[in-house]
């Protein structure tokens, strides 16, 4: 498997000597556009990961988890999974911390810890995709996008324990 991305390679810079394209050139020209688009959203991302960090380091986290633990034990979320179900959105790296964190706790083999797995593989970091995608193209007005990302969010999160329940 290590000589997948030569030959490609290869076979690129072959393709494109056969229909005489200035390869390099053209090289060239993607490597600065690529440049200038890590410039045009490096900002966004910062801004996300300050934000990430200064929840996380507060305690805020924490304290949104005990405002919320009342209404998503009504809803039957397991409590140990509503930091994960609140971080996913934000944070990729920060989520996959708590599922360490679950599986050492509760056990991957326990209800929050399948329920954990099947919301880590099935959500998205919402936050960080629409400030990825959406800050590249510079596009400012986010909020039909943001509430049907969160709404399927959320889905993930309920039919994670339902298909969890189902299938135990």
């Amino acid at each position: 498997m290590e000589f997948v991305m030569p030959v490609f390679a290869g076979i690129v810079v072959i393709f494109g000597l056969v229909k005489r394209v200035p390869v390099f050139d053209i090289f060239l020209k993607g490597a600065k556009e690529g440049m200038l688009l890590l410039y045009n959203i490096a900002p966004t991302i910062m801004g996300l990961v300050f934000a990430v960090d200064l929840l996380r380091s507060s305690g805020a986290i924490n304290v949104i988890c005990n405002f919320v633990e009342p209404a998503a034990d009504f809803l039957g979320f397991p409590k140990e999974i509503v930091p994960m179900v609140l971080l996913r959105p934000v944070s990729g790296s920060g989520s996959t911390a708590l599922l360490t964190s679950l599986y050492q706790d509760c056990g991957p083999d326990s209800f929050a810890g399948q329920v954990a797995s099947v919301l880590a593989g099935s959500s998205e970091t919402t936050f960080y995709a629409v400030a990825m995608y959406f800050g590249s193209i510079k596009v400012k007005k986010i909020r039909h996008t943001l509430v049907a990302a969160l709404i399927a969010d959320f889905t993930a999160a309920v039919m994670s324990i339902i298909t969890v329940r189902f299938f135990t």
